[in-house]
Formats: structure tokens, sequence, C-alpha cells
């Protein structure tokens, strides 16, 4: 996954119900008897009385798999299309499931290596996240059947894979009976899934860029689904359109699609039922995907009952009438690189310590859900995040992620500044592209510097190039015999440090675009630090009214953060305080700090 998960070899697993997998598998097969879960009995209590009435409880049976067909835990890999939703309302949990699928890293992280063959004794073994670590129960391979039919999730007559049915069965254990899947949110089986951080989008308030803002997430590892709106009637209903009432999907693609003269955005679902599928435009056969040539149509659909579908994007503004019946919230989970570091505090604040403070964060509702993520943009400061329940006492697990790097931490207001570090390749021959730009002389000035820079390092968007100016404060850095002009080896050392800057940016920058709260991090990436009240300056200075930093401004910015760290380090050599020195010394220190392999570059 691109956001480099903590694997789960290195973290803590705590046994449910302190039943150890290895310990009671061996156990059985020394005796040579299949597992029974004594824990989560093969019971009416398992399944709980909501899901029972109105069932004749003389045909229901719990079956061992390899009773009813010859079973497979996983064949050629998990699929969503091996998940079927049976009668319990657990939706929720079967679409977060279907999304974890697109994931097979962390899919794998939950279902582990097993099978009905090798060392096989009736006992299976999953992995949840609770309440900040990860927690393994173990459940038996007994399934509550009637007719020979799973009651709940079965496997598809075509595979006989068994680990959706398995898991939901140790999912139901880990929550208490399997009526507590009946009805559910879907935050909270991203996160049992995950461990990761669920972010909801309302659709009613349509974000205009919708089929990117999918894009960009499914190309980040996010995962994705949406829910339908209640109807007028309790229950899952099915609309005219195809999609049901108060039901969970799965978002597994979205695409501007060619059609005719233009463009049309579809967003591809996926149902938990296996079948019932969109009814509209783009629908599975229909007219739109006879008549697009979109090189892409094979990628994206396939004309068969699985439950799969394809649904347009409207506009919103286009569309006056009551839209029941379509999503009505995306929902999608980031699993962040996490370094966590956990504490538990046990300091009582009394009200007066609030008093003098003001609230940084209004409009908190209390949520009902087991789990609540909220966003905010706050300015740098120390912050008390106080969690509460109405009415009642409760305990909370906290967890806080800064999209930004909390580095200015460890930052004071003392400078600590080095040589910048160079990353570009050696042995590279530039003095035949200095000739290239040289005119008259054997050196070129800033017009010239502008001209090349801009033909071999131009990138992002056509206004960000480099400058004349920008260029005659390059020169005035780099120019040792201080001429106004560069010679070849002046120039040498100033294109080892723009195929650095180069690499800085493109390392950090993801979307096209570097912005003014990286700068820390492509500071750090040079070696060289500096204090926060200096990293702000420098966000105001060399960033746009947009939060953006060109890569000319970054190389600006850079190689004059160099010199003032050569320019600190040269005037206060002794100890003994800032003066200025003869400029013969200045040019003669400046290159004695110089690290080896750039003064072999000047001294050609």
């Amino acid at each position: 996954m691109a956001h480099n998960q903590e694997s789960l070899a290195q973290t803590s697993v705590t046994k449910f119900k302190d039943q150890d997998f290895n310990s009671l598998r061996d156990r059985c097969l020394s005796r040579g008897r299949l597992f029974k879960d004594e824990t989560f009995p093969a019971m009416d209590s398992s399944i709980g009385q909501k899901l029972l009435q109105g069932k004749n409880l003389t045909s229901l049976e719990w079956k061992r798999p390899q009773v009813m067909v010859p079973p497979h835990f996983i064949l050629e890999g998990a699929s969503r299309f091996d998940i079927q939703q049976g009668t319990a309302g657990d939706c929720w949990f079967l679409a977060a499931l279907g999304s974890l699928t697109q994931n097979p890293q962390c899919l794998q992280k939950i279902l582990m290596d097993q099978s009905f063959s090798h060392q096989y004794a009736g006992i299976f073994r999953f992995r949840f996240w609770q309440c900040g670590q990860w927690v393994e129960g173990v459940g038996g391979a007994r399934l509550p059947v009637m007719g020979n039919v799973c009651l709940f999730v079965g496997p598809r007559k075509d595979n006989q894979e068994f680990w959706p049915c398995l898991l939901e069965k140790a999912y139901a254990k880990l929550l208490g009976s399997y009526s507590h899947l009946h009805y559910g949110y879907l935050p909270d089986a991203l996160v049992d899934l995950t461990g990761g951080v669920v972010t909801s989008v309302n659709l009613h308030s349509l974000p205009s860029e919708l089929v990117m803002a999918v894009k960009i997430a499914a190309k980040t590892g996010s995962l994705m689904t949406c829910a339908t709106p209640k109807g007028p009637m309790d229950g899952a209903q099915t609309m005219e359109n195809g999609l049901v009432c108060q039901h969970a999907y799965t978002v597994t693609a979205a695409e501007q699609i060619q059609y005719k003269r233009g463009w049309e955005e579809i967003i591809r679902l996926w149902n938990p039922w296996g079948n019932t599928e969109w009814r509209g435009r783009w629908r599975d056969g229909s007219r739109e995907w006879q008549e697009t040539q979109d090189q892409r149509k094979n990628q994206l659909y396939e004309d068969k009952e699985d439950g799969e579908f394809c649904s347009e994007k409207k506009n919103k503004r286009l569309e006056q009438k009551e839209d029941l019946g379509r999503a009505e919230e995306l929902r999608y989970l980031v699993c962040p690189s996490r370094n966590e570091q956990f504490q538990q505090f046990g300091e009582r604040l009394p009200p007066e310590f609030f008093s003098p403070f003001r609230n940084a964060a209004q409009g908190l509702d209390h949520e009902t859900k087991r789990n609540f993520t909220k966003s905010l943009h706050l300015s740098p400061g120390t912050y008390v995040v106080v969690p509460s329940a109405r009415r009642e006492e409760a305990e909370f697990f906290l967890r806080i992620f800064l999209k930004v790097p909390d580095s200015s931490r460890n930052l004071n207001s003392n400078f600590n500044l080095r040589a910048l570090k160079v990353g570009a390749q050696q042995g590279v021959d530039v003095i035949p592209m200095f000739l290239l730009c040289l005119q008259q002389g054997l050196d070129i000035d800033a017009t010239q510097l502008q001209s090349l820079l801009n033909q071999e390092f131009l990138t992002g968007p056509p206004g960000d190039t480099f400058s004349l100016d920008e260029c005659r404060s390059i020169v005035a850095l780099m120019d040792l015999k201080v001429n106004g002009r560069l010679d070849h080896e002046e120039f040498a050392r100033l294109w080892m440090r723009l195929v650095h800057c180069q690499h800085v940016f493109q390392s950090i920058q993801h979307s096209g675009v570097l912005l003014s709260s990286d700068l820390q991090k492509a500071i750090e990436n040079t070696g060289i630090f500096i204090s926060s009240e200096l990293l702000g300056l420098m966000m105001l200075r060399y960033s746009d009214n947009t939060g953006r930093v060109s890569f000319p401004s970054l190389v600006c910015f850079l190689i004059r953060l160099e010199a003032m760290a050569k320019t600190f380090r040269n005037l206060s050599m002794d100890g003994k305080g800032l003066y200025l020195t003869e400029m013969e010394n200045w040019r003669k220190e400046n290159e004695e700090v110089l690290p080896p392999y750039l003064q072999a570059q000047v001294h050609l």
C-alpha cells in the first residue's frame, strides 16, 4: 500500500477471549478431533432471536463445509465476487470487505495463510482492529445452514470458497452474535478491518470533481464504499433505477469515458447481494456500452449478473427532480503511515483550566457512532482535545493524524545550519551543455542561464519558468569572481545543486505541485535545519497566493539557504561573535567549506 502501513508482525496482537490458535489447533491434531468453539457454540444464542424470528428452527443445522461440498478457503486469490450476502443485514460489513479485496496486501493481514488441507483441525483465525490494537479471534468451521444452504454469507457455486463465510462468523463472535451484524455503520467495519481513518463525503453537497476525487483516493490506496438513504418504508427496497434503499455498496472504479462527441463520468459499484444492479444509463448491456469506442471499455465493463455495475454521475445543477435511491454518502478509508505512540493520561483538568482559552473547533456535535472522524485545520500551537459523551461517562481511544509531519516540535530558536547535501550522479559532464549557451567569451550571464534552465528543468504549468530576476539572483549567489557571470567551474557547481533540487522536488510532490507546507521536508532532505520562525517567513517569501511553491522558487530558496549557512559559519568560526571579513578571505573560506567532490569540480 502507498502508505507504508505498519507490519502486523511488528505489532502486538491480543488474543480474543485468551484463545491461542496454535495451542488449540495442535491439541486438536494430537487428539485427532475437530475443534468445537465453546465460547461461540453452535446454538441459537450465537445467532440471536432477531434473525431467527419467523424461521423453521427444526431445519436449522450447524455443518462443516466439507459435509456440504468440497471446500476451499481461497481459490486463485480472494475477490469481492466470492462474497454473497445472506439473510443478515450486514451489507455495511460486506461492502467494506469487498473494498478490502482490492488491496490484497491488507486483506492477507487479516486472513493469513489457511486452508482445509494443511494441518486442518476445524479451526480458523482472523484479525480485527479494536481500540488501537489488533485482536486475533479464532472460530470453528461449523456454519448455520437451512436445507444445506448457508443462512448467512455463503460460497458461490462456481468456486466453493469459504473465507467470506468464516470471516463473517469470526466478526459475529467479536461483536457477540450474528444479530449484531444486522444493520451497522460502514465506518465501523472499515476501521475494524484495517485500523485506518475514515472520511465521509456527503453527496447532497456533491463536489464538482467527484470522479477525480475518487480516482485520486484509489491511487493512494484508499478503500471506498457508499450508502443509499432510507426509503419510504423500513428495510431494503429496490427502487425503479435498480439501487436499493438503505444499502451499502463498494466503490470499485471511477472514470471519464469517451462517448459520441464528448466525455461522460461514470462510477462503478458492487452490490454485496451479488445481483440487483443499476437500470439507468451505462447499465449492463446498455446502448451506451455498445456505442462507446473508448479503449478502456473492456477494463470497466462486463455484461454479467455479479452485482457490479456502472452508473452515470449526473450534474446536480441539471437534476432537479427527487433523487431518492441515489447514493447518499461516499466513505473512503486511508491507512496512513504510522509511527504510533500511545499514552495514558490520568491528569484531571478542573473547569477553571479551560476558562482562559477559546474553543479552537466550533460546531462539534455528539455522535452515536462508535468511530468518529473530524478533520481540522489549526494554526501551530498547543491544544487540548476533550472527548465526551452526553450525560454519561465513557472511555475513549483518541488518535491524531497529521497531514504534515510534526517535525517542528523538535525545532528551537537556535540556528543549526549545515552545508547542502548534493545528490547528483558522479561524473556527469556538463561542459558540452555549458558551451552551447556561450555567445561570446568563456562564461554565461543571467539571460543565457535563464534560457538553459527553462529548457532543461522546466516543470509544472507553463507559468512555472525561471524568471530573469531569479536567474540574476542565482548568478549572484554562485558567482565567486563577482563579475555577474558564471564560468564553467561555477556552472558545474550550480548544475549539481539543480539536479539535487529537482530530485527533492520530485520526491516530495505527488500531485504535480509542491505546497508551502512541504518546505520543511525539502529542507530536511538537504540536511539543513532552521527554526520554525524562519520557516514561516520562507513559506511567505517563496510561495504564491495559493500556497504553491514552484521549482524555480525552490531552487532559489535552497541555494540562498546554503549561502546563509556558509555565511553564518564563516562569520562565527572563532566563537567570539559575528563580524565582516575581506572579500578575498570570504572567497577562500567559501571554497574551503565545500564538500570534497565539489572542490574537485571547482579546481578542474
